[in-house]
């Protein structure tokens, strides 16, 4: 049907036009190869060239071989939403609203539950102290079986945390942080194990970069979470690129839910095309993995029964509905889930952070005075024009990213709300709030700096070597 000029490409979606000059640029390159007639590959190659014009006419986008187009977000049963919707997928988060992503929405669109006031509450009561402030911000804002968890745990059952980093460059930045801050509570008030993949292969597939660069990254970036206070009886991070070849337990859960996953299936959940390469494709099956016990035998004596609680960015959850999905059918419990909300960019909610933007965040390695300028000439402002306008309107605190900042990383909730009054009754200036955030981040990532400078490669090495924790399974 690709090759027929009387096809009505007006009424194609983008997503159909872009999958027919794919399928369209392959048959041109097989015709080539298999140097047919010069007039047969002429007419495929006039037939290419208008089904890219239409799409860049369709899409306002030239096309480009394993980028779909940027204003569809893939719902997990291949379905599309239109532009004026949020894009959420574990590559992409756009958002044309300044105030961020409509959380709600994505909780009816994925499907997930919203952790409210009930569900926190019994989080307190089975841990016996004030839950995490993540908890008590909605941070962490939606779940899957969550209660499971619990029971489990109140019926003296063990479960264990998984979460992961995909090492894209070489300094992290503080939004990088939240989930292991968090998880690094659950660990403790839990005194649960916890493993940690670092997906350095995914990062090769995906990225321009070398093997070894993405293993380079990948243990640069493990000293950082390491910083964050793990204890290293209770925890085990792995490279991909390293574990996979020694773990006969990890790969066959990796072949078991290959086989349970059709193409069509991944195409639907992830928007693979038929240009990505194979590894991409496979790769889900790997971030699969670490959800099932028996995955780590030396941890878990072998057993494969043991629940899995993964704490993560909501972008993640695609991955996560498609391995509990595959669960049951090859006899392994579902993993539960945590989702947490995503960390703005300095210049707004609606703009995506970018590792090769530096003024896009606070980076990990940033000095103090960078922290200042970057906090003071780049945080977009819920202020008003004037001073005057300010005093007499207030500010907006749901689009002004430094109390953003602030809602993760300043802990008293009594502070917290009154800059917030402050701030919106017009008490407060941007100026002033800006310089509580500088206050508040200049000593965390100092902080930081100096834990991690206490982290050597040999101490990396450890918190790597596949081992037995100190638990008992």
């Amino acid at each position: 049907m690709a090759d027929s000029p009387n096809c009505d490409l007006k009424s194609l979606s983008p997503l159909q036009l872009f999958e027919r000059v794919t399928e369209q640029g392959e048959k041109v390159r097989a015709l080539k190869a298999g140097k047919a007639p010069k007039d047969e590959i002429d007419a495929a190659v006039r037939m290419l060239l208008s089904l890219k014009l239409s799409y860049k006419t369709t899409t306002g986008q030239d096309y480009q071989a394993g980028l779909p187009p940027k204003d569809l977000v893939l719902i997990n049963n291949g379905t599309t939403k239109e532009e004026d919707e949020d894009l959420v997928d574990p590559w992409n988060v756009q958002t044309s609203n300044a105030k961020g992503v409509d959380y709600d929405k994505l909780i009816v669109r994925f499907g997930s539950s919203k952790i409210d006031t009930d569900l926190i509450n019994r989080i307190e009561r089975a841990i016996g102290q004030k839950p995490h402030h993540f908890l008590r911000r909605g941070i962490f804002f939606s779940h899957r079986d969550m209660d499971q968890v619990l029971d489990a745990y109140e019926n003296k059952k063990p479960f264990y945390l998984y979460t992961g980093r995909g090492p894209s460059s070489q300094a992290m930045h503080v939004g990088h942080l939240i989930p292991f801050m968090f998880t690094k509570w659950l660990q403790e008030v839990f005194d649960v194990p916890l493993v940690i993949q670092l997906t350095d292969d995914e990062k090769y597939l995906w990225k321009d970069m070398t093997i070894e660069k993405a293993y380079e990254y990948a243990r640069e970036n493990a000293k950082d979470i390491i910083a964050c206070g793990f204890d290293i009886n209770k925890t085990f991070i792995f490279s991909d690129l390293d574990y996979l070849g020694t773990s006969a337990g990890f790969y066959k859960n990796i072949v078991k839910v290959q086989k349970h996953v059709t193409f069509n299936q991944v195409k639907g959940i992830f928007g693979f095309t038929d240009s990505d390469c194979i590894g991409k494709i496979s790769f889900p099956a790997i971030q699969a993995a670490p959800s099932f016990s028996s995955s780590f035998p030396q941890i878990f004596n072998g057993k494969e029964n043991i629940q899995c609680l993964i704490p993560c960015a909501i972008d993640q959850d695609p991955y996560f509905r498609m391995t509990r999905d595959v669960a049951p059918r090859i006899g392994q419990p579902k993993p539960a889930l945590l989702h947490s909300v995503f960390f703005p960019a300095l210049q707004g909610a609606q703009t995506k952070m970018s590792a090769s933007d530096p003024n896009s965040s606070i980076f990990l390695t940033d000095t103090p005075k960078q922290i200042k300028t970057k906090i003071n000439k780049h945080a977009f402002s819920g202020g008003r024009d004037t001073i005057e306008e300010h005093r007499k309107y207030g500010g907006n605190c749901d689009v002004d990213v430094s109390f953003m900042y602030l809602t993760f990383f300043l802990e008293d909730d009594d502070r917290l709300e009154q800059l917030k009054q402050a701030y919106t009754s017009g008490e407060l200036l941007t100026g002033e709030l800006k310089k509580v955030l500088i206050e508040t981040m200049q000593p965390l990532v100092a902080a930081h700096q100096e834990r991690r400078k206490q982290v050597t490669d040999e101490i990396v090495k450890q918190f790597m070597t596949p081992r037995k924790l100190a638990f008992e399974f």
